[in-house]
């Protein structure tokens, strides 16, 4: 009887890790236009995916037994889409009880059954870095994902072995939600303060262990653990990347110094809509770039920007790419890349790289993501016209080799919620859910012609 129960458990806990493990596909992709952004474009060639991985790249690839094969002659086919700052499935944003957070983290608050997730992967979007708010100096820690539509576990989505990253911001929305919380620091020369004096904290608890550890004394007792000086402390030692809310080029440059003299070596900096005025040093430091296309001037701090911002930092060494912070943009990165071609002259390769392979630099998953290549994953878009036209339109989505998104056989209740013969029950002139979620959570005043109004969400 004993015997049984046993193997009863095992055959419970291998049917448990077997539905845990995430859906990989097979399938060859037919005479498309390939757009590998590391090779070139290659005209009707074939992409031969087994188990989610690119095994061949060739013409007049034989299909094997058991393998879908999808035409996409006269398509043209790219890497997989990443938006290096989203906040779709994410449950909760901000935690705002303090400016230092660092010990908090959004995979605990991923929502797989979000909708918007669906609606990206209809944009050619297949990974994302979810990212807490910003809301404080030093907030909680990111999670890269893989748009895993479908799937019920949150730990299904996550991107497995992406390097661990954490939300950093600067200027008005860390300061304007202190002072709206009553806490410290409520000013730009603050936040410096703050993170300075947070990192020399941080190695002081370092130090402390350091000597604990060394210590050989049987009777020696452990300082306190504390995670959010853990979480600093491996921003120290190079172990998680910092990603920066950031607008302005004087606190862009600030957090240079304050990372060099702290010896820090990565940093990405979101937003950056002043960039272009500090490229040179950005390069010098080696820090990377994730900014808007051509979105600015919705408060003070963001008036001066420039369209050009990407294309002046890539000429000038900077890693950068274009993020979509919007569950509604993030639809159409696409045609955010393409800007980048009227604003600078981009090439094709240099406009795409923006939303494939140098996010997947930024975020550490570049040697699985970005472009298409042999042994890489097969994250892939395919589109029915260039996809820096004007005209394109996404047709099949594929993350790991599996179709999430067909546009042909794509249901009309998965793109709209509304019935279209129901009658108008309510008008909505502005939906805040497809715009900048990076203070979503903590109250804040917006002011009109009309009058005044608050958001409490």
């Amino acid at each position: 009887m004993k015997r049984n129960i046993i193997i009863i458990g095992l055959l419970f806990l291998a049917a448990s890790f077997a539905q845990a493990q995430v859906q990989k596909g097979d399938v060859l992709i037919k005479n498309g236009t390939v757009i590998t952004i590391t090779n070139g474009t290659l005209e009707n060639t074939d992409i031969l995916v087994r188990d989610g991985k690119i095994q061949r790249i060739g013409k007049d690839l034989r299909t094997p037994r058991g393998v879908e094969e999808v035409d996409a002659t006269g398509m043209f086919v790219m890497p997989g889409i990443i938006d290096a700052h989203s906040h779709i499935a994410g449950s909760a944003i901000n935690e705002g009880t303090s400016q230092v957070t660092s010990e908090v983290s959004m995979e605990d608050v991923v929502n797989p059954l979000d909708i918007s997730i669906y609606r990206a992967l209809a944009g050619g979007v297949t990974s994302i870095h979810l990212m807490h708010g910003s809301a404080n100096v030093i907030g909680g820690q990111n999670e890269t994902m893989k748009l895993r539509y479908g799937a019920s576990n949150p730990d299904d989505l996550r991107f497995e072995g992406a390097p661990r990253t954490i939300k950093f911001a600067l200027g008005e929305n860390p300061t304007r939600g202190a002072r709206a919380r009553g806490i410290q620091p409520q000013s730009r020369m603050g936040i410096e303060a703050m993170i300075r004096n947070s990192f020399s904290d941080a190695l002081n608890y370092k130090a402390e262990w350091e000597a604990y550890r060394a210590d050989k004394n049987p009777r020696k007792v452990a300082p306190k653990y504390s995670l959010r000086m853990q979480t600093l402390v491996d921003i120290l030692n190079g172990d998680i990347i910092v990603h920066c809310h950031s607008y302005r080029a004087d606190e862009i440059y600030m957090l240079l110094k304050v990372f060099a003299d702290f010896g820090i070596p990565k940093i990405t900096f979101q937003h950056a809509n002043e960039a272009y005025k500090v490229a040179p040093e950005l390069a010098e430091f080696g820090a990377y770039a994730s900014v808007f296309a051509d979105w600015w001037a919705y408060k003070l701090e963001v008036y001066y920007s420039t369209a050009y911002n990407a294309a002046i930092l890539t000429q000038n060494g900077v890693l950068t790419s274009i993020n979509s912070d919007s569950g509604e943009l993030i639809r159409h990165l696409f045609h955010e890349a393409a800007k980048t071609q009227k604003y600078g002259n981009m090439t094709d390769d240099e406009a795409l790289a923006m939303i494939t392979l140098n996010p997947a630099k930024q975020l550490g998953i570049d040697n699985r993501v970005g472009s298409i290549e042999t042994g890489k994953d097969a994250d892939i878009a395919i589109f029915d016209k260039h996809p820096l036209s004007v005209y394109a339109i996404p047709q099949m989505t594929f993350v790991d080799g599996v179709k999430y998104f067909d546009r042909a056989t794509d249901k009309a209740d998965q793109r709209i919620y509304i019935n279209p013969e129901s009658s108008i029950e309510e008008v909505q002139l502005f939906d805040f859910h497809d715009t900048h979620l990076c203070m979503e959570g903590v109250e804040i005043a917006h002011v009109f012609g009309l009058g005044n109004f608050r958001r409490h969400n």
